[in-house]
């Protein structure tokens, strides 16, 4: 049985304001006892409260960084980001992963494939949209650069996904959809590997997946 809306209301008021005891109201904390959303709340731009980064919009990592969680990387879900990679290859035997998050039943990666750049953005394992140049990188220093363009600013839009090297457009294609909340529960991001499950199927997951040139940074950026 319901309690009446005119109690409801009365007790929402007695939380809003502080009184003096052991308990004091909620209102200087902004904070009500009862949220009934779901998947909203995995994000806390759309639930309304901190996070880790505190609205960081960059980080930079680097090789032998493992399992960072989604909650302290950057959020790349359904929004305007870039992520550049500044590698160093010896050419077209150069393979593995460059950085990927979470793992087969959702996330991205930017990996080499026989020296050939590619990304793959994989939709809880029921759509994958993959990318990559034609040829081989050339043996020494390379700038690596994806960008994701969102069709809509709301959670789960779809976009653009394009994919550079040195400057130099080398694919594109269009992301249907994206995953709006969560990638994983507790697979994180790994740079120079994709340690647990595999995002892509093109490369074996753990120690197979290992990159074989030089990773000098990583850098994701949300815009």
């Amino acid at each position: 049985m319901l309690a009446p809306r005119h109690a409801t209301s009365h007790i929402h008021e007695i939380f809003l304001n502080p009184v003096p005891g052991p308990c004091p109201g909620g209102g200087p904390d902004h904070v009500l006892p009862i949220d009934d959303r779901r998947s909203e709340r995995f994000n806390p731009t759309i639930a309304g409260r901190p996070d880790l980064l505190n609205g960081r919009k960059t980080l930079t990592v680097y090789p032998g960084m493992i399992g960072m969680l989604e909650n302290a990387f950057i959020n790349v879900k359904g929004v305007h980001h870039t992520v550049e990679a500044e590698v160093e290859v010896t050419g077209a035997q150069s393979n593995g992963v460059i950085i990927a998050q979470a793992g087969y039943f959702g996330g991205w990666t930017l990996y080499l494939k026989e020296g050939k750049p590619r990304h793959e953005y994989n939709y809880f394992a029921l759509e994958r949209t993959n990318i990559g140049g034609d040829a081989p990188l050339a043996p020494g220093k390379h700038i690596i650069h994806y960008e994701f363009i969102p069709d809509e600013k709301k959670p789960g839009t779809g976009g653009k996904s394009i994919l550079s090297v040195d400057g130099t457009k080398v694919a594109e294609a269009q992301i249907p959809k994206t995953q709006p909340f969560m990638f994983s529960g507790d697979e994180g991001a790994d740079v120079g590997i994709d340690a647990e499950t595999n995002v892509s199927p093109d490369y074996k997951p753990g120690l197979p997946s290992t990159f074989t040139g030089k990773i000098v940074r990583v850098t994701v950026e949300q815009k």
